[in-house]
This record gives C-alpha cells, structure tokens and sequence, in this order.
C-alpha cells in the first residue's frame, strides 16, 4: 500500500491572502453584500482578540513593573 504524500502545510494567514486576491468580477451583489458581511465579522473577531491580548498585557504589566 502506497502512502499518499502529505498536503503541504499552509502558511498562517495564508487563506486570507487568497481570499484577497479572488477576482471581484466573478461575484454578483448579494455574493458581494455576503462577503462584506463575513469580513466585518472577521474584522470584528480580530479586534475582540486583540482587547483580549491588550488586557492580559496590561494586567501581567501592572503585576510585574517595577514601583
């Protein structure tokens, strides 16, 4: 039985790129109206995980600075 080769591993942030570079022509309104939606959401979820980071940071900051 032969193994199959391994799908190459795909960079971080890779299917976003890709999805950067999709031809807009291609999509009708509503397609485009959908996709807008899904990157707000994105978008949306990013930022919450940024706040996340930046309190965890600030909390680790003020219990180790130096007084």
């Amino acid at each position: 039985m032969a193994e199959e080769p391994a799908e190459p591993r795909r960079l971080r942030g890779q299917a976003l790129l890709d999805v950067t570079r999709e031809d807009l022509e291609l999509f009708g309104t509503g397609e485009l109206e959908e996709r807008i939606a899904l990157l707000e959401g994105e978008i949306a979820r990013v930022r919450a995980q940024m706040a996340k980071k930046q309190s965890t940071r600030a909390a680790a900051d003020a219990l180790f600075s130096k007084r």
